[in-house]
C-alpha cells in the first residue's frame, strides 16, 4: 500500500478514536452510569470494553504496545477516566495500524490491515450505537449538536 494510503487510512482511524473523547464530553456520571432496559452493560462499560477489546488484539498482534495499557475492570469510570484509557489504546491502535500496513498483515487477523481496520471501526461503533440507545432510553441522550457532530468527520 502507498504510504499515503496508508497514512489517510491511519487518519481515519485517529478521527474515529475522537469520535469516542467527543461523546464522552457530552456524557455527565448520571449518562455514564445509565443500564439499557431491562439489562446490561452500562454506558461506562460499553467504553470499558471497547478499550479492553483493543487491548485484546494489541496483545496478540503487538504486545509491545500492549504492555502499558490498563485493563479497564468494573462499569465505574469517570468519562476523563474513560477518555485517558481510550485515547492512549487509540494511540497504540494507530502505531500497530502503521507497523501493519508497512508489513501488510496484521497478527492473527485475516485478510488484510484494512480489513483490520474496518472490523475495528464497525465493532467499536456498533457499541456507540448501543450507547447511544441506552442514553435514549434512559432520557439522556446529549443534545443535537453533540449527536450530529459524532457524523463531522472533516473537523474531529
Amino acid at each position: 500500500m502507498p504510504a499515503q494510503e496508508s497514512a489517510q487510512q491511519v487518519e481515519t482511524w485517529n478521527i474515529h478514536n475522537r469520535i469516542h473523547a467527543f461523546l464522552l464530553d457530552a456524557l455527565d456520571a448520571e449518562s455514564l452510569a445509565a443500564i439499557p432496559q431491562p439489562k446490561g452493560r452500562s454506558v461506562a462499560a460499553q467504553f470499558a470494553h471497547v478499550h479492553n477489546v483493543r487491548k485484546m488484539w494489541l496483545a496478540q498482534a503487538a504486545p509491545d504496545l500492549d504492555a502499558p495499557l490498563l485493563k479497564l475492570e468494573g462499569p465505574d469510570w469517570s468519562a476523563d477516566d474513560l477518555k485517558t484509557h481510550l485515547a492512549a489504546s487509540g494511540e497504540a491502535i494507530a502505531a500497530l495500524l502503521v507497523r501493519a500496513f508497512e508489513q501488510g498483515k496484521v497478527k492473527g487477523f485475516k485478510p488484510h490491515p484494512s480489513a483490520f481496520l474496518g472490523y475495528l471501526i464497525s465493532h467499536e461503533s456498533h457499541h456507540r450505537g448501543q450507547i447511544l440507545q441506552t442514553l435514549k432510553q434512559n432520557g439522556r441522550l446529549p443534545p443535537k449538536k453533540v449527536l450530529f457532530g459524532l457524523w463531522e468527520w472533516g473537523v474531529r
